[in-house]
């Protein structure tokens, strides 16, 4: 598993990450407290606090599939 912090401020980058997730093969979750959800699913990350940094989990040991993802989202991730 892969953990990225990552942002999503507005209502487009909401849109626009869950079209850049959503055609991923592999697993792609978003922790938030105690929550987990599918972050494929909008409706689910519109129901977090998006005002706070999120932890994007990548669940896939395939390194290519891990890439893939990160590349799609990169402008997402917060640098720590």
């Amino acid at each position: 598993m892969t953990k990225v912090i990552i942002r999503l401020p507005s209502v487009k980058e909401v849109k626009d990450f869950v079209n850049a997730v959503s055609s991923c093969g592999c697993d792609i979750d978003i922790a938030a407290d105690r929550y987990i959800i599918d972050a494929k699913s909008i409706m689910g990350i519109f129901s977090l606090d998006l005002s706070k940094p999120l932890e994007l989990r990548i669940i896939s040991d395939e390194e290519n599939e891990i890439s893939d993802v990160l590349g799609k989202i990169e402008r997402f991730i917060v640098s720590e």
